[in-house]
């Protein structure tokens, strides 16, 4: 986030574009609804879904999934048409202005209308809203980025956020709500295949002699390889062992089929987990690890913030921290890695992380601080950006929309989109062993509209098949108003009825992330 989770409450108007807030990031819904009911913020909500904040919302845009392009070019048409764009901040603070000017420039509301379905009247309310905001926040989740086009997406949201002012100023900035407790901290530390930690090049070659002299290795330069690159190399044989940690891409990732098949390619595959989840049961080796509870360290949020957690209980059995287990295994592979505890290793991260120089245990004891802290003197960092960008200049993109890899057709008429439910988290290791929350929502359920429901001869509870061109899957249905008609969602939780069996793995040519969101499928009557 470029700005603080506590800056959302007296923030002015809060658009809220491929999030289910309330349900994925609860605690953040939270602070969004306080924002309305209590500070008299503006909401505007765009979504597919009828999710739980269009219950909040000003205004609700309902556009056709992976549409979300033409509709923040259309946000920015209006905008512009209208003057109500923060002139004196695009001319002072960016460039690429006539640039992204003109591509937007026929995204006018009727032929938005045309790409997504949203009333031209309701486009340019939502305009109104955000930009006549003086304080303005995006939010966005992984209904903006898990599409074959879902860097144009992010773009277009920093296209929008800089074109009304709103990056550098307390209450706005474009906020990435992220989808784990600590992915923030895994990117930041270098969980990357083409950066070090605080997201320093790997092909820089000055960048990599400062590594190499404090690991005293010699590191290679060309990046590595990402998650659906590295399923593509193990299924040819290119990658011949893989060690999987906290990961579980036999539920996560998208075309199971190809994935369980690239696994078992491999000569080796080693996982380490707090549970044997159905990825280690394809294991040749499983390295039990502890979780947070029984382990000392510190985890990064979504907001930028370094807090501490400390040690509650004992690890069961030969379960050890995942950074010792790391260690003993470096060190049995002839690189010493000698750390007597998880502070020693955050000292080496004060050291090598400009980002992180000044986050040391003594100053989190009680609070945690926000990065960039370069020294041990500064306060931490509320929001970012904000008397210039890190690049100088905020740069506009020219961001034309594209459509998703994979529509709807005769054979398969229907929409598919994925996500998680309020009850379950991510592959369900942990959820699920949780009584109560399978007391909550104790299976898999497919959301399916009332119209094509009764199109489809199918009821509240029916059993149905979905079928995509990678697969096939029962499922029960419930028939509900939340999905628009020709379109189902399903949540990934349930490794009995596994939706990445059928997603599509097409790729964002830059973030390298699948088309989890949109993908054709035909339904029938089990």
């Amino acid at each position: 986030m470029t700005n603080s989770i506590e800056e959302l409450e007296f923030t002015n108007a809060i658009l809220a574009i491929g999030t289910n807030t309330t349900e994925n990031h609860p605690v953040i819904g939270s602070c969004v609804k306080r924002a309305v009911r209590q500070h008299g913020a503006k909401l505007i909500v765009i979504d597919p879904r009828k999710i739980g904040l269009v219950d909040y919302a000003d205004i609700w845009l309902r556009p056709r999934p992976g549409t979300n392009v033409a509709v923040l070019n259309g946000l920015m048409n209006v905008i512009i048409d209208e003057g109500l764009y923060a002139k004196k901040y695009v001319a002072n603070r960016t460039e690429g202005f006539e640039a992204m000017k003109e591509a937007v420039a026929k995204y006018t509301p009727d032929h938005v209308k045309e790409i997504t379905g949203i009333p031209a009247d309701d486009l340019r309310t939502a305009a109104r809203i955000y930009a006549e905001a003086n304080r303005a926040s995006i939010l966005y989740a992984m209904g903006i980025t898990q599409h074959s086009h879902g860097t144009d997406n992010v773009k277009s949201c920093a296209n929008l956020a800089m074109l009304c002012g709103n990056v550098g100023i307390e209450g706005g900035g474009v906020n990435p709500l992220r989808g784990q407790n600590n992915v923030q901290g895994a990117c930041d530390m270098g969980a990357l295949p083409n950066v070090f930690p605080a997201y320093q090049e790997v092909a820089n070659d000055e960048t990599r002699a400062r590594f190499e002299k404090a690991w005293d290795v010699s590191l290679p330069a060309k990046p590595g390889l990402t998650i659906m690159e590295i399923m593509d190399a193990a299924h040819k044989g290119d990658i011949k062992g893989l060690y999987i940690m906290g990961e579980n891409p036999m539920i996560s990732d998208p075309d199971l089929t190809h994935v369980e098949a690239s696994l078992k390619n491999l000569d080796i595959l080693v996982v380490q987990d707090i549970f044997l989840n159905e990825t280690g049961q394809l294991a040749d080796v499983v390295l039990p690890s502890a979780c947070f509870a029984e382990k000392d360290g510190t985890f990064s949020n979504t907001e930028r913030r370094v807090q501490r957690i400390r040690k509650a209980v004992e690890a069961p059995g030969e379960a050890k921290a995942d950074w010792q287990i790391i260690a003993e295994l470096a060190t049995k592979m002839n690189y010493a890695m000698e750390y007597s505890s998880a502070k020693e290793i955050m000292d080496e991260i004060n050291t090598v992380t400009p980002s992180y120089a000044g986050i040391t245990y003594k100053r989190i004891e009680e609070n945690g601080l926000q990065w960039p802290c370069p020294n041990t003197e500064h306060p931490g960092t509320k929001y970012l950006h904000k008397d210039k960008f890190s690049r100088g200049l905020g740069l506009f993109s020219a961001i034309d929309y594209r459509p998703s890899e994979e529509l709807p057709d005769e054979q398969y008429p229907f929409i598919l989109t994925t996500g998680r439910v309020l009850y379950h988290f991510h592959t369900a290791t942990m959820t699920r062993r949780s009584e109560g929350l399978n007391e909550r929502y104790p299976e898999s359920l497919a959301e399916i509209n009332p119209t094509d429901a009764e199109k489809l001869g199918i009821k509240e509870g029916d059993f149905i098949t979905v079928t995509s061109r990678r697969g096939s899957l029962k499922v029960k249905a419930t028939v509900v108003e939340t999905p628009p008609e020709g379109t189902i969602f399903m949540n990934f939780h349930f490794g009995e009825a596994a939706v990445n069996l059928l997603t599509n793995p097409a790729l964002d040519p830059v973030g390298k992330i699948p088309e989890y969101k949109v993908c054709a499928v035909k339904i029938e009557a089990a």
